[in-house]
């Protein structure tokens, strides 16, 4: 059931992105698959919709984007993807000095916040930020079988 790596097997971004397609593009996938490294406890991307405003949730994906635009008073807004979406993610100042490493050089986060809406957009206001850029190595594993 595992994906086909679409690189050499040194270039983990690549294997990632292949295995990411593979998930979202093909309809007789299952819905989480099975030999997917799942980081522990996190609300897949696609089930955001699903907690009420204010909920505590955990997120994990590949950090997509960071940005700290000059006019947000030390706001930084990060993207992540897992295998079925993107989350974004709002890490207030205090936070990112609390975990600066992981916001910074982290390319496999897990955030834990709570949900906040403004109309349809869903944030996560990250509370605590974890590097799990470890388990990236989990990717380039052969499933069994």
């Amino acid at each position: 059931m595992g994906g086909q790596p679409v690189s050499e097997p040194g270039d983990k971004t690549l294997v990632i992105a292949g295995k990411c397609s593979i998930f979202v593009l093909m309809p007789h996938a299952p819905r989480y698959p099975l030999d997917w490294p799942r980081p522990p406890s996190a609300l897949p991307h696609n089930r955001l919709d699903e907690p009420p405003a204010g909920a505590m949730v955990c997120v994990a994906g590949l950090v997509l984007v960071r940005q700290r635009p000059g006019t947000a008073k030390g706001v930084i807004f990060l993207t992540l993807e897992d295998e079925t979406g993107i989350s974004n993610i709002v890490v207030w100042e205090k936070t990112y000095q609390k975990y600066r490493r992981a916001v910074i050089a982290g390319r496999l986060l897990r955030v834990t916040g709570h949900i906040q809406r403004e109309g349809m957009v869903v944030h996560v206001v990250a509370r605590h930020v974890e590097d799990i850029s470890v388990m990236l190595d989990e990717l380039l594993i052969p499933a069994e079988g």
